[in-house]
């Protein structure tokens, strides 16, 4: 008799990435020319919070990355925004040990004010994974999110009108060199916690998901079950398929501008604004966004409305003044040129 289904469709969701994860490994060894070397077992990590989506991520891929080869280990963040945050993280690195994971560390972190409290947060967890993705040279760190995040994450991008870009959700792959892996993205959130409860295994429900100070939980419990209630079941599955669909659009364009840019700068490099006026818009937005960010302007701060202002000085010139974007970038038309500069 086999596993569960939900035990089942985890631990797929995590074979799938791992072999993925092995044909890199090797891809980058070939590229390297290092491949006559007995090749070294790759170390992948989980991020885990102790959440039951995290905790069946972590069963699985002790489960399976043995079986392949693979060093399994784990790492959970302590944002120290709750009392006994510390003994929280204390407690999960005992579960990811009783798995079998090793190492596994608990990193603590400093949550700042900018961007609100989930974005600090979120950027404080990054970069100490980050970090300690480099200090063990892992070779990935594995992600719990699941479908409903990433519906969630649909509609977050739809209410800020931030875009395609923000529509496509979180990436399956992302961060530097494709670190990090989300393989539960086609999973929901029941199945996650299906496995865990079949499995014996104890998770902790994080307070600040239900807490209606966060956005993201008001949408979880108030704004995702109106839109059932309003339009029927399968909006989570819907906005997913969005993501990927947007995701698929995004990346093209992305491609376009790309090719596109260096048929719009002059021979000093600045940006033409009569050939930019000639691209689709969707193209020469991506191109003002890519040559503001160059400039120095903070990505996470450059919101369509700065993009908008800039794009003014091609589309609708009436002799317009110089436009300020974050990180004291000017732009500014000068003699049909578009200048993006600091200061």
């Amino acid at each position: 008799m086999g596993p569960h289904p939900a035990v089942a469709a985890i631990r797929l969701a995590v074979r799938r990435v791992l072999h993925d994860i092995l044909n890199d490994h090797q891809a980058i060894r070939v590229h390297a020319g290092r491949t006559a070397e007995r090749p070294p077992s790759p170390l992948v990590l989980v991020a885990c919070s102790g959440g039951a989506d995290s905790m069946a991520l972590a069963s699985a891929l002790a489960f399976e990355a043995p079986k392949l080869g693979i060093r399994a280990g784990g790492v959970t963040v302590d944002h120290g925004l709750q009392t006994g945050s510390d003994l929280r993280a204390d407690e999960v690195v005992l579960r990811l040990r009783e798995l079998g994971l090793d190492p596994v560390e608990s990193v603590a972190v400093i949550v700042g004010r900018e961007g609100g409290p989930e974005a600090a947060a979120r950027d404080a967890r990054y970069a100490a994974l980050d970090a300690l993705a480099e200090r063990h040279g892992a070779a990935a760190v594995l992600l719990g999110h699941t479908r409903d995040d990433q519906a969630e994450t649909v509609l977050l991008g739809l209410a800020r009108g931030s875009g395609i870009r923000s529509l496509s959700g979180m990436a399956a792959v992302s961060g530097a060199g494709g670190r990090y892996r989300r393989p539960f993205l086609h999973l929901d959130r029941q199945t996650a916690r299906k496995a865990c409860m079949v499995q014996s295994l104890p998770v902790w429900d994080d307070p600040h998901n239900a807490d209606p100070a966060y956005t993201r939980s008001r949408l979880r419990h108030e704004g995702l079950p109106a839109l059932e209630k309003a339009l029927g079941k399968g909006v989570v599955e819907a906005l997913a398929r969005t993501a990927q669909l947007s995701r698929d659009d995004a990346d093209a364009l992305d491609a376009w501008a790309s090719q596109a840019e260096a048929s719009v700068r002059d021979a000093t490099g600045l940006l033409e604004c009569a050939k930019l006026y000639a691209l689709p818009p969707a193209v020469r937005r991506r191109i003002l966004r890519r040559a503001a960010i160059e400039a120095g302007a903070p990505a996470g701060a450059l919101f369509a409305r700065h993009i908008e202002e800039v794009d003014r000085l091609i589309t609708a010139w009436r002799g317009q003044g110089a436009i300020n974007l974050p990180g004291r970038v000017v732009a500014r038309r000068q003699g049909g040129r578009l200048v993006i500069r600091q200061g």
